[in-house]
């Protein structure tokens, strides 16, 4: 019996079948690939237009939004500063504050010595004391020579009644010569009485400011002693310095501490009077002006925003108002853009933190112009004509 060795057997059909299956798997293979190639080129195409379209769109949305807002950080807290000077000098009593201490409008921030002051009052109002006294001498001497220039008077017409009969006489030869001069005398000097009498009468009533029945409180020199009494009484007050506004004092002076007349002595800062001076750039300043609305933060308070307006642009770059001014006129000048001080007002707002001066901030200020089109292709160097439309 024979058997066919090629109708059973794997090895005699495996040749023909290895090409087609590797064949069908390449196919698969290829298949798998092609599909992840294809979404990468698809994203690639969305990526290829859509992000310059965004970059386009923010970029114009940018330059927009920057034409009707400009910021600077250049921007400090500013409030109003007084030196407290003296208008005595004179060496410490007492200092009624400490360092940064709160005081109210008229508080006695520190006195000075007023011992001297005080003797100087008392010397005053005794000089004053004697100008009244001495007016009141001056009006009884004017009575005095008022009563002897009538009595002088009186005493030269006597006189001349006698020089007079006198001379009749002696024509007559009834008297002597000698008689005759005696009454010459007694005239003359009755008339030398007479006018000595008003010559002092006249300087009383000089003293007494023209007039006798001048009020004591219009003659000269009551007037200037009186002045005399409420200077040092003045000079005695200013021995109590008293605080100008609310504020917080620093710089606070020490017991003992001798102080000269005009002298700085200690500061007071004002917390009611705050603003805040931002220094912007010359070519950030093209359309601010007054009242425009502006949002300020603090650096010391971050995320606290606070809304204030523009109050007023200094009419000079800081370079204007330098002791040393720059000297442009040379060969090496170099262009450099100058920055002008602009005075923001803070609105009031209840519950605000407390503001100190020389704190740093960051200021917007909303200029209400926003940039048009035409200003777009004008920068774009597309067209001359550049514009800005208020909103």
């Amino acid at each position: 019996m024979t058997t066919n060795p090629t109708s059973d057997s794997p090895s005699a059909t495996s040749p023909r079948n290895a090409p087609s299956a590797d064949l069908a798997g390449d196919e698969a293979a290829t298949q798998t690939q092609a599909k992840p190639s294809s979404k990468r080129r698809i994203f690639r195409r969305i990526a290829l237009y859509l992000i310059p379209a965004i970059v386009i769109v923010g970029g114009v949305s940018f330059y927009f939004s920057q034409g009707r807002y400009i910021s600077t950080e250049n921007a400090y807290i500013k409030a109003d500063k007084v030196d407290i000077s003296t208008q005595v000098s004179g060496p410490l009593l007492s200092v009624n504050v400490r360092e940064n201490q709160d005081v109210k409008k008229g508080d006695i921030l520190f006195r000075i010595d007023p011992a001297p002051f005080k003797v100087a009052l008392e010397r005053s109002e005794a000089e004053l004391a004697r100008a009244r006294s001495a007016i009141a001498t001056l009006r009884a001497d004017y009575q005095r020579m008022e009563a002897e220039r009538k009595l002088a008077q009186v005493n030269l017409a006597y006189a001349r009644k006698v020089f007079d009969r006198q001379s009749r006489l002696a024509k007559t030869n009834v008297v002597s010569v000698t008689a005759l001069d005696a009454a010459r005398h007694d005239l003359n000097v009755a008339r030398q009485q007479r006018d000595v009498v008003k010559q002092q009468e006249a300087g009383i009533v000089a003293s007494l400011n023209g007039d006798p029945k001048t009020p004591t409180e219009n003659i000269p020199s009551f007037q200037a002693a009186r002045a005399a009494r409420d200077q040092a009484a003045l000079e005695l007050s200013h021995t109590d310095v008293k605080a100008p506004f609310d504020g917080i004092a620093s710089q606070v002076p020490q017991v003992g501490q001798f102080v000269a007349t005009g002298t700085p002595v200690m500061s007071l800062i004002s917390r009611r009077n705050v603003w805040v001076e931002a220094n912007f750039k010359e070519t950030d300043l093209t359309n601010v002006h007054a009242l425009q609305p502006a949002t300020i933060t603090i650096d010391t308070y971050p995320g606290r925003t606070w809304k204030a307006r523009v109050q007023s642009i200094s009419p000079g770059t800081g370079a204007v108002y330098s002791v040393l001014p720059a000297q442009n006129a040379t060969g090496n000048w170099v262009k450099v853009v100058q920055r002008i001080a602009v005075r923001i007002a803070l609105l009031p707002e209840t519950g605000a933190p407390p503001l100190r001066a020389g704190m740093s901030a960051v200021v917007t200020i909303d200029t209400g112009v926003r940039r048009t089109l035409g200003s777009l292709l004008s920068d774009l160097g597309l067209t001359s004509n550049k514009r800005a439309d208020r909103s």
